[in-house]
């Protein structure tokens, strides 16, 4: 089975994912189009990357992964074909490839043609490469070897004495608060050590982390680290990042005893 994925930014009700899934069954009416979301926030290259980098390493080898966010082509900002890890991603060079992989990841780059200087390169450009892979084309007939793409930098947690500061990037259909401190830097920095968790400001502390959500009672705030193994910030039966009016960017301390 050959599959291709959508991620974008669009609404669901505008017409560009039943032009994008036309074209792809046109093209190749045998493949199989899978909606990742097309509920990213706005030209948020962070959260397109964040979701497509826990969802990709689930798919089987050939899978071509459309991403429909930010896509506007510049004079250094070309299209672009990735093969990681037997898998294939089309996107523009706007800093969301070095987002979605580690900089030490083997990761093969192909700068795309667009003669006609598309306006909808997701329609035009991606889908009709896209194709062309699941029909067996290799990617060096389809684009010149780029050796250099443009970057973003993540925001990375940092470590000050005996504190650990992370930031919220990404609020799920929960409304959890997943930040970007990892339950190894968390041990690694923590040794074991009592802690206080203070979430976005001192009026909401945590000093304990749950196994399960159902740990506390209905309505209480918590602390977990998730099947990411991202430490999350919750509530029991509510909608933490309404509540605590947190969204991505949000501060979380951790201060180690």
């Amino acid at each position: 089975m050959s599959i291709i994925t959508l991620t974008t930014d669009w609404n669901k009700d505008d017409y560009y994912v039943g032009a994008i899934k036309g074209a792809i069954y046109s093209n190749c009416p045998d493949v199989t189009v899978v909606d990742i979301t097309h509920q990213i926030k706005p030209f948020n290259i962070f959260q397109a990357a964040f979701i497509l980098k826990n969802t990709y390493k689930y798919y089987p080898s050939g899978t071509v992964h459309i991403i429909g966010v930010k896509t506007e082509a510049f004079a250094d900002q070309k299209y672009l074909l990735a093969e990681f890890d037997s898998q294939y991603f089309l996107g523009t060079d706007n800093g969301v490839f070095s987002l979605l992989f580690k900089d030490d990841d083997p990761v093969d780059y192909f700068a795309l043609k667009d003669e006609d200087q598309s306006s909808f390169p997701t329609l035009n450009v991606f889908t009709e490469v896209a194709c062309k892979l699941i029909q067996g084309e290799k990617t060096e007939s389809l684009g010149t070897k780029a050796e250099a793409i443009n970057r973003r930098v993540p925001l990375r947690a940092t470590i000050e004495d005996k504190i650990l500061t992370g930031s919220v990037v990404y609020i799920d259909s929960f409304q959890n608060a997943i930040t970007n401190i990892s339950k190894d830097l968390f041990d690694r920095v923590g040794k074991g050590k009592s802690f206080k968790i203070y979430v976005q400001s001192n009026h909401y502390v945590i000093s304990k982390l749950n196994k399960s959500y159902q740990e506390t009672t209905v309505g209480e705030i918590l602390a977990i680290f998730n099947s990411l193994n991202l430490l999350e910030i919750a509530i029991n039966g509510g909608n933490a990042a309404e509540l605590l009016n947190l969204d991505t960017n949000s501060s979380v301390r951790i201060k180690f005893q």
